[in-house]
């Protein structure tokens, strides 16, 4: 995507902007590192994070949300709140596992994990799969406020899903364009990376600010700590509200597979399969309207380039088809899943993959996932659109793509007429 158009931000937006504009927000709602460690500490009263890997990349996170993102008020009120309830949540985590160490003995057992390239069909399908009663998927309140753990006789009415709910749509009402991009609220099912945020090893703030030290140093930071804090708060949340098999998604996962099954060594891997020039083109105007959401820096393609540009993004595919042919990745534990059948026919997509994984899809599971199809029309919440280039571009991008898309017998959405 060559040129991004910011749209006109909301009325209350644009005043509360407005009005504070001689203000300083960085003595008003501070970022730094301490002052967001000594208020969660106070708030809760607890002292203990547990092990120290989360305090380099934190660190380095608020460094540089403090010192590059250019948040305006409105951003930097949204970031800390989501920071403090971070570090209350690693308080809460541990203090939960000090009174509760039977914990650590549940069991994750056979989790299925859904990846590929954002835009790619992960949480379409991630939507009609979690249908499924085998299925338990971490829903965004939980992700948000795990402590103190959800039980199975409160866990649909728990008072914390409201809350969370009122925190995400938020983003719709401070970005209007986001709710055509992605469905928000309390029940949404979480991906990965908000999860396991607390870790301080996720994509997830970056995806929401632009930080560009911090996106730096987590493009080449080792996961494992993050995935094994994932492992732990899985466990927390199904010790009181069993869970059959787990059933997570998250497009970063495609960075580091080898890590996620060294962590999850019985794991389930389903890889959604699109065009890569068509969803390369979604994700950068999503991450643009995420960014416009919080801040008043102009957005930068560059900055994320491992993410967006197209030789990025073909490394990493052609990273993904090294794993697989050197062994460095179970290949019997990976299935995949186009796009293409997805849309054009979601229930048998769906039929299919579960024969590939080696699931069983009974009766009452393909039932609820036919019902959930007719009732979730296409474009409920309005249409994305976005620019793919120039036709030379596309057809510099399809010469790059070629490996993958031959491998995976992935069809072209988007055709160049050279000459």
């Amino acid at each position: 995507m060559q040129f991004w158009q910011a749209p006109e931000r909301p009325e209350w937006l644009a005043r509360i902007i407005d009005e504070c504009r001689y203000m300083d927000p960085a003595a008003i709602v501070p970022l730094d590192a301490q002052n967001l460690i000594a208020t969660a500490m106070q708030r809760t009263g607890l002292a203990d994070f547990g092990s120290d890997d989360w305090r380099e990349p934190f660190d380095i996170l608020t460094r540089s949300l403090d010192n590059e993102a250019e948040l305006h008020l409105f951003g930097r009120i949204m970031t800390r709140n989501e920071l403090i309830n971070l570090l209350e949540v690693r308080l809460r985590v541990e203090e939960t596992y000090r009174l509760h160490p039977e914990i650590e003995d549940e069991v994750i057992d056979a989790p299925v994990f859904i990846t590929g390239l954002g835009r790619s069909g992960t949480s379409i399908l991630f939507e009609l799969l979690s249908q499924d009663g085998q299925f338990g998927v971490p829903s965004s309140w939980e992700a948000m406020f795990p402590c103190p753990p959800p039980e199975a006789a409160t866990y649909r009415s728990d008072p914390r899903a409201d809350v969370a709910h009122q925190l995400l749509t938020q983003w719709g009402r401070a970005a209007p364009p986001w709710q055509a991009m992605h469905e928000s609220g309390g029940w949404i099912p979480a991906e990965c990376v908000a999860v396991y945020e607390a870790s301080f090893r996720s994509d997830n703030m970056p995806s929401k600010a632009p930080a560009g030290e911090y996106a730096a140093w987590l493009a080449s930071a080792d996961m494992k700590p993050a995935l094994q804090y994932y492992a732990r708060l899985l466990k927390l949340l199904q010790w009181r509200n069993p869970r059959k098999h787990w059933l997570l998604k998250s497009p970063s996962h495609l960075s580091y597979l080898p890590t996620l099954f060294d962590v999850f060594p019985d794991a389930r891997v389903i890889v959604t399969h699109r065009d890569p020039i068509k969803a390369n083109a979604s994700i950068t105007n999503m991450l643009a309207t995420l960014f416009w959401m919080r801040s008043t820096k102009p957005f930068n393609v560059s900055e994320f380039e491992a993410l967006m540009t197209p030789d990025g993004v073909a490394a990493r595919l052609n990273r993904l088809i090294d794993w697989i042919d050197a062994g460095d990745v179970p290949a019997s534990r990976i299935s995949a899943s186009l796009y293409a059948d997805l849309i054009n026919d979601p229930e048998q997509a769906v039929a299919t993959l579960y024969k590939r994984v080696g699931l069983t899809l009974d009766d009452k599971a393909s039932e609820a996932v036919r019902s959930y199809i007719a009732h979730k029309p296409r474009h409920k919440f309005g249409v994305h659109t976005y620019d793919t280039g120039t036709e030379a571009d596309i057809i510099r991008q399809r010469d790059l793509f070629r490996r993958y898309q031959d491998r995976f017998a992935v069809p072209d959405e988007i055709v160049a007429h050279a000459g």
